[in-house]
């Protein structure tokens, strides 16, 4: 009799359990996408990276500084020799350039490595070859991109046998690797400034040389002029990465990486990081997300309760005399709570499935718009609708109960 009012009163179930659906899809979707960004970087991998240490610096002059910090390429054959249960260490050398090809540029990190580095990172050969020892032995004038770069530099052309111009040198691409991910604009020692923004402000791709020919050509040492002040930095590498046998001795690995570290490093210009330890803690922090994401969302399935709970004791006041009469004709306490109780669940499991199916459109959309990851789990969709039926049972017992406890006499004289 009243479809308007019952609409009315559906819609904060439906919200609610819509809001909650589509909070927990958005927390489950960013949680999965950034574990996966961390697995990539390998569970088995240590991670040891350059910092430019906040103070030591030596001054060489009035004006002048001179500073000298960061990995060493003693410091991988210290750990070569040194720590047990090492499958793999990879140093690496990282630079911001502009890469040409014919008239055409881009901004890319060169990465001086050696040939097994594809056994630490995500990548995985296109065409080609990758690097090899004779290529690093003999300091070759080789280069090995990635699928962005190629699309980006090449477009039409084979990029294989073709020569690609960096800091005036002239490299050969041998290889054609995917791309890691989405890549991360985080300008290294050597950069040139002018070069990373020369392609809106971001690096396009990576670009992987020889470690020797990137310490040939480029060198270590930078030297930048400030104003009247001139500035000296020499670091040896940005990275070393090491690979063990089992997830199971990382812990005990990076304890003693860090015992050799402090003994040879006076300055703390390095960083230790655990792909390991931090996926654990997006584990962590994807359940506080949900909780919290979960808690907001469930504020709206109450306040839709509370509307529910409304409604229905504005209903047991409207059929008073109807109640008098069932009262009179035989009808117990039960049957009553059983007549508004139902069409108070009636109410919620309406909204609740309402809201499921607009639930789950709203991260569709989100994904669809703005890219972002969303995943719509069964146990949300499940969550959400036991939340809804419990919300009908537990806000229609009370106008229930109070129906059901109207003196029958009374009822029948009500106008």
């Amino acid at each position: 009799m009243h479809g308007l009012r019952s609409i009315l009163t559906t819609l904060g179930i439906v919200f609610g359990v819509c809001s909650v659906i589509a909070m927990l899809a958005i927390g489950e979707g960013a949680s999965r996408e950034a574990q996966a960004q961390i697995a990539q970087l390998g569970s088995q991998n240590i991670i040891i990276k350059t910092v430019k240490p906040p103070e030591g610096q030596e001054a060489s002059g009035q004006g002048n500084t001179s500073l000298v910090y960061g990995l060493t390429y003693e410091d991988a054959e210290r750990f070569r020799n040194t720590i047990p249960d090492v499958e793999v260490i990879v140093p690496i050398r990282r630079l911001n350039q502009t890469a040409w090809y014919r008239n055409r540029k881009a901004a890319v990190e060169v990465i001086g490595t050696v040939p097994w580095h594809p056994e630490i990172a995500p990548i995985r050969l296109v065409s080609g070859r990758f690097l090899s020892s004779v290529d690093l032995n003999h300091q070759q004038s080789v280069c090995v991109i990635d699928e962005l770069l190629m699309q980006s530099l090449f477009v039409l052309d084979d990029p294989l046998g073709q020569d690609l111009k960096i800091a005036g040198q002239y490299y050969r691409v041998i290889g054609i690797v995917s791309s890691p991910g989405p890549v991360e604009v985080n300008p290294g020692f050597g950069s040139n400034g002018s070069s990373a923004n020369s392609n809106g402000g971001g690096v396009v791709g990576n670009v992987y040389i020889p470690l020797t020919s990137v310490k040939g050509r480029f060198g270590e040492t930078v030297v930048q002029f400030n104003g009247s002040n001139q500035q000296i930095e020499k670091v040896e590498l940005q990275e070393i990465t090491i690979k063990v046998k089992s997830t199971d001795r990382v812990m005990a690995t990076r304890d003693i990486l860090e015992g050799l570290l402090d003994r040879s490093h006076k300055k703390k210009d390095y960083q230790v990081i655990l792909p390991l330890e931090l996926l654990r803690q997006a584990a962590r922090t994807k359940r506080i997300f949900s909780i919290v994401l979960g808690s907001i969302a469930a504020i709206s399935l109450l306040v839709g309760g509370i509307g529910i709970m409304n409604i229905m004791l504005a209903t047991v006041s409207e059929r008073t005399r109807e109640i008098g009469i069932r009262r009179a004709l035989g009808a117990k306490r039960r049957d009553i709570i059983v007549q508004f109780l139902s069409e108070t669940v009636m109410l919620a499991l309406t909204g609740g499935i309402l809201g499921m199916i607009l639930g789950s459109l709203i991260p569709f959309l989100v994904t669809y718009f703005s890219k972002m990851p969303t995943v719509v789990t069964a146990n949300s969709l499940v969550l959400s609708f036991g939340i809804s039926g419990a919300i009908g049972i537990v806000f229609g017992l009370y106008p229930a109960y109070r129906a059901a406890h109207m003196d029958p006499i009374e009822s029948l004289r009500h106008e």
